[in-house]
């Protein structure tokens, strides 16, 4: 089972630096970069529903399933 983080692409399409999300959500830019790298082990609603807010994007726009067979 594999979760790919799109975060960069949604970051592309709004024109917006990964600096300034982190500033908007409230997190460090080195938890943000562990998150776009897909190697954060979870992420709190609270976090995912702050970067949904700031980028003007659903869930699904940032996370997708890909299975690994």
């Amino acid at each position: 089972m594999a979760i790919i983080v799109n975060l960069d692409v949604m970051l592309a399409k709004r024109k917006m630096q990964s600096k300034e999300l982190a500033e908007i959500v409230g997190i460090t830019l080195a938890n943000l970069s562990i998150l776009k790298t897909g190697k954060a082990k979870a992420i709190r609603f609270s976090t995912l529903e702050a970067i949904c807010q700031a980028l003007d994007c659903q869930p699904g726009d940032i996370l997708a399933f890909e299975n690994e067979e």
